[in-house]
């Protein structure tokens, strides 16, 4: 089963559409995460549409559209492997055992926020995992997202895929 992770897509306030390499990625997917600040509800529709299955979450920057039609935690069984998804789980410094103590049932939480790629785990085998961001990179040098492999309950190839930098169209 592959998987694709993406979060903080902030459009149109960040980007005005998702990047191509990202869209391509979507009917690869058998499963799509994403974790929160949609910002639009377009965005929402557009992947919906173009997934097989998309699992979602609000984010701080939702507002009750997206709030409506979203949970502010998701839960998913695949492939042997107990995920969930939430937007915020806090300040770096100790984000893994305030996770693990949080949702103790989990093997995999997604998330997001920070817009920093993160992919570590935690005492007792939490797998915490921020694709970053595919539209605002903030202080990292690439936007991002993740892809990854569920198979007999392993997560297995979890790769992060840096996007190009984008340039402002030339005027002239």
């Amino acid at each position: 089963m592959r998987l694709l992770l993406t979060t903080d897509t902030h459009l149109p306030k960040r980007a005005k559409e998702l990047p191509a390499p990202l869209l391509a990625e979507l009917p690869r997917a058998d499963v799509v995460f994403h974790a929160g600040d949609w910002v639009d509800t377009d965005t929402l529709d557009l992947l919906a549409a173009r997934c097989r299955r998309l699992i979602g979450v609000y984010g701080n920057n939702d507002g009750p559209e997206l709030r409506a039609r979203l949970p502010e935690v998701a839960y998913a069984d695949l492939g042997g492997l107990r995920f969930g998804v939430v937007h915020e789980t806090g300040p770096a410094p100790g984000r893994e055992t305030r996770c693990a103590a949080r949702f103790p049932d989990l093997d995999v939480l997604v998330f997001g926020h920070s817009h920093i790629p993160w992919d570590t785990t935690a005492p007792g085998g939490l797998r915490l995992l921020n694709p970053g961001s595919p539209t605002d990179r903030r202080r990292q040098p690439h936007c991002t997202y993740m892809t990854a492999t569920v198979a007999d309950g392993l997560l297995t190839d979890v790769q992060l895929h840096r996007l190009p930098v984008r340039r402002p169209p030339v005027s002239g």
